[in-house]
């Protein structure tokens, strides 16, 4: 190691100890750190690692923490950008913090969730083992641009690492037939939770790849995700290696699903969570786990931070919900769907940065759904409160009971005076964020990340 890179370890572990007594955090700073004192630092800190890398737009956070927690329970070493920064500061900072100057004997895994712009900035220093690829929907428009832009940027950084094994969602059509000499292992679904053989209108990838006709579909699971084929060229689905055979059960709290012939409880509500479950099930399997270790992990799995993660706030239960962009809205809504009970409602859009500029995007989310509902207070925050206050009145849910909260003070004591005990909290990334800075520091939840 030279002298640069040594520096550059030490200065950002003694910046990521002094952020956590001081701000609770700092996940990224560190990282930065780091690369202008050694942009070259990333090949130092990866050695010795077996990588797993995931990407793609909705699920990158559950899947990893799935991923992971399977390999701890099945006794592995393991580590993981936990925090959610994954960035390529975010990335770099979790290394050094679990850098050690000792020899490691033991092979030890890093399950790395990577923003989909930045894994080729991390493919240029680091070589996983395994890339997987969630799923690929339009989000931060102002960033990513369509979703064949954010598919052009992960494959730039696939192509730096050939011998990568590539997980990938194999019902997402833009993942088919890629022009790649990597391995790649496909999952999916055997089975349709809707019956539904008609793309939504407001779906996002319509058109196949190949000719741009219309695709068809034997089903769809949600979205532009299903079993796809092309009349016009044959152009269809690749073989999947592994798949979800049935869905037994679905409840607010949990799915009863079959998957390559077993049973598997997934800890963790909706379609989409059975994506992540289904992912991580086949990444592990890559990595030759055992599928009683899995079976036992999936069954136990706690909710990432923010992804449906229950909060007491006095008396009443909140479930906190991340919302993005129009497909993973649309399965929240869905999911939100499974309680029959009368429950209480809480809608954040915020427009920073991290959120996306343009909320455009909530006009193709189906909260017309939500009208159906038994919904009694509906509280309203955030920073573009009115928009999407405006957006709840067109699709038809009671003005009436519409509460507009301009801080998270108004929300929280709204949240608390509520009649019934049960709130669900759909929030945008820095909303969601942002609150539960605030609920840390009024003493609600202990833990920040």
């Amino acid at each position: 190691m030279n002298i640069k890179s040594f520096f550059s370890i030490i200065i950002s572990k003694i910046i990521i100890k002094l952020s956590k007594i001081l701000f609770k955090g700092g996940s990224n700073f560190p990282g930065k750190v780091a690369l202008k004192l050694d942009k070259n630092i990333l090949k130092v800190i990866c050695k010795n690692y077996r990588i797993i890398l995931i990407t793609g737009t909705n699920g990158k956070t559950t899947t990893t923490s799935m991923i992971y927690n399977i390999l701890k329970d099945a006794n592995e070493l393991v580590i993981t950008n936990s925090t959610g920064a994954n960035m390529i500061t975010g990335i770099t900072s979790c290394f050094i913090e679990n850098y050690s100057f000792g020899k490691h004997r033991k092979p030890r895994y890093a399950v790395i969730e990577c923003d989909e712009a930045n894994v080729s900035f991390f493919t240029e220093y680091a070589t996983p083992e395994i890339i997987v690829i969630t799923n690929l929907f339009r989000d931060q428009l102002d960033r990513y641009g369509e979703v064949y832009t954010t598919l052009n940027k992960i494959l730039k950084g696939v192509e730096k690492t050939p011998l990568s094994t590539m997980v990938l969602n194999g019902d997402e059509s833009l993942l088919g037939d890629l022009d790649l000499p990597n391995k790649i292992i496909y999952y999916g679904f055997n089975c349709s939770p809707l019956k539904n053989k008609k793309v939504n209108i407001n779906a996002d990838a319509k058109f196949c790849k190949k000719c741009k006709s219309p695709y068809k579909y034997n089903f769809i699971t949600y979205n532009h995700l299903g079993d796809y084929y092309c009349e016009n060229c044959g152009y269809k689905r690749p073989d999947l290696k592994y798949t979800l055979d049935e869905i037994k059960l679905q409840t607010p709290e949990k799915s009863l699903v079959s998957i390559d012939g077993a049973e598997y409880c997934i800890n963790q509500p909706g379609i989409y969570n059975m994506y992540n479950a289904l992912c991580a099930y086949s990444t592990a399997r890559t990595c030759k786990i055992s599928t009683d270790y899995i079976y036992d992990s999936l069954k136990k799995q706690q909710s990432s931070f923010g992804r449906q993660e229950i909060i007491n706030i006095g008396d009443k239960k909140a479930k906190i919900i991340l919302v993005k962009n129009p497909a993973g809205y649309d399965q929240a809504i869905n999911t939100i769907s499974l309680d029959n009970s009368t429950f209480n409602l809480a809608v954040l859009l915020n427009d920073n940065y991290a959120d996306g500029r343009d909320v455009s995007w909530i006009w193709d989310v189906n909260f017309e759904k939500l009208s159906s509902l038994s919904i009694d207070k509906i509280m309203i925050s955030g920073i573009r409160l009115y928009d999407i206050a405006v957006r709840l009145k067109i699709a038809g849910l009671p003005v009436e009971n519409f509460i507009l909260c301009k801080t998270y003070e108004k929300l929280v004591e709204e949240i608390k005076s509520c009649k019934l005990d049960t709130v669900y909290i759909l929030a945008t990334y820095t909303a969601m964020i942002n609150l539960r800075k605030f609920l840390n520091a009024k003493g609600y939840i202990k833990k920040l990340w």
